[in-house]
């Protein structure tokens, strides 16, 4: 067996205590399957008096996590401390210096990857940075690459999975359902990443990316979030057999020569199979041309689950290094441009507040048809003078239904555009 592999550690929370965990109580098997021990050179932390979930030898942990990742020693750095900056300045020393990388950073990799993807002079593995410990990644960028990917459709925040979940499940509204989420710890003090669509964003980029070897930034895609969701929305899609989810959706043009990315909640089937995913879970569908569909499901997040994909990236950099070798670097050969979502054609469920009084309907069908949005289902329900009008669309593109609402708003019967909601999964023409 070759001499051990020094790992070091940058952050040592959630994530980093359970990596530490792992190490430890794995240490004989992990070293068997990459052939040499991986061994803790360092821990970075922010604070030494801390008390952790998992306890470090006193020796092992340091406040300089620069001078740790520049040691001539380490062979390996692992960055599971989040956020732009220092992670950004830490990875690029630790690349300077030849060292491999494995990072849990979706938002870094989302923002700038390009730039680490251009420094790295041995290997950047980032499984955890994106659905915890589902396997995704590696899939997509390995097993895949054979195959043309059209289309990855997922659910890949367990926060916002778990609210809706809880308002579909229970008739909870937005805000008890999230004050649930952050009691049993799904959802942070500060949820804003989570429910207004920021990390399923910077997650979509970096799966945009491989899907479709093209360059994909957090800023290319299309986001939305949950907090406008109401009861009485997730009720309304119920009784249509419908169910709300936060979906990240990557898909490929009709011609192929571009992609659109976009993050936001839409109604899909309850046949549909990510209908049933529940609680904080994620599951990613990918639709290829050979393979056909595939889905991808289990523990979104997490210390340990989100630990065990960094040790099996850990096992793959190590067997690279002895064997001197690389695993695959980014490919953006494709290039494809990143069209704008008012090109995205889809379903609509569109809720209006109307005057309750003859012709009304007839006047609002005649806006939809104005801007060549046909429309396939009608439901009224009166409510003293006013009425509540339930549309679903055909298929249409997103700049045609936007301007259709524009409308709809200027009209002196409609009282409201109470919601607006894209429907997925249902790809009834």
């Amino acid at each position: 067996m070759s001499k051990p592999l020094k790992v070091a550690l940058l952050g040592c929370g959630v994530v980093g205590s359970q990596v530490v965990r792992l190490l430890t109580e794995q240490a004989d098997d992990l070293a068997a399957r990459v052939g040499a021990p991986l061994e803790l050179a360092g821990v970075a932390v922010r604070r030494m008096g801390r008390k952790r979930d998992v306890p470090v030898p006193d020796e092992l942990l340091t406040t300089d996590a620069h001078a740790l990742v520049t040691r001539d020693d380490v062979d390996i750095v692992v960055e599971v401390i989040g956020g732009i900056e220092p992670a950004r300045a830490l990875i690029l020393a630790a690349m300077a210096g030849g060292k491999s990388v494995v990072s849990a950073n979706k938002a870094l990799l989302a923002e700038d990857g390009a730039t680490l993807h251009a420094a790295n002079r041995a290997d950047l593995y980032f499984e955890a940075a994106v659905a915890g410990a589902i396997p995704l990644i590696r899939p997509l960028r390995e097993s895949m690459a054979g195959d043309r990917v059209h289309r990855v459709l997922g659910i890949v925040n367990g926060t916002t999975n778990y609210i809706l979940d809880k308002m579909d499940s229970t008739g909870a509204s937005f805000a008890d359902a999230l004050e649930e989420a952050q009691s049993l710890g799904y959802a942070e003090a500060d949820p804003t990443a989570d429910v207004e669509g920021f990390d399923a964003a910077a997650k979509a980029a970096i799966l945009a990316g491989i899907a479709f070897h093209t360059r994909v930034t957090a800023a290319d895609v299309h986001r939305e979030g949950i907090t406008e969701i109401s009861a009485s929305d997730v009720a309304s899609a119920k009784a249509m057999g419908y169910v709300i989810k936060l979906l990240a959706i990557c898909a490929r043009s009709e011609d192929g020569r571009s992609v659109g990315v976009r993050v936001h909640p839409a109604m899909i089937p309850r046949s549909h199979p990510l209908a049933g995913v529940r609680e904080a879970y994620n599951a990613v569908f990918v639709e290829a041309e050979s393979a056909g569909r595939l889905m991808f499901y289990g523990a979104g997040a997490g210390g340990a689950p989100t630990a065990s994909a960094v040790l099996g990236d850990l096992v793959a950099v190590g067997r690279n290094r002895l064997a001197g070798t690389r695993g695959p670097s980014e490919s953006v050969y494709a290039d494809l441009a990143v069209h704008p979502v008012g090109e995205t054609v889809t379903r609509y469920h569109v809720s209006l507040d109307v005057a309750d009084k003859p012709g009304v309907l007839a006047t609002v069908a005649d806006v939809f048809s104005r801007h060549d949005v046909s429309i396939q289902t009608v439901r009224q329900e009166g409510r003293g003078d006013d009425a509540q009008l339930v549309l679903v669309t055909h298929r249409a593109s997103d700049a045609a239904l936007s301007a259709t609402v524009e409308d709809l708003r200027d009209l002196d019967i409609v009282r409201a555009v109470a919601g607006v909601m894209r429907v997925e999964g249902d790809e009834t023409p």
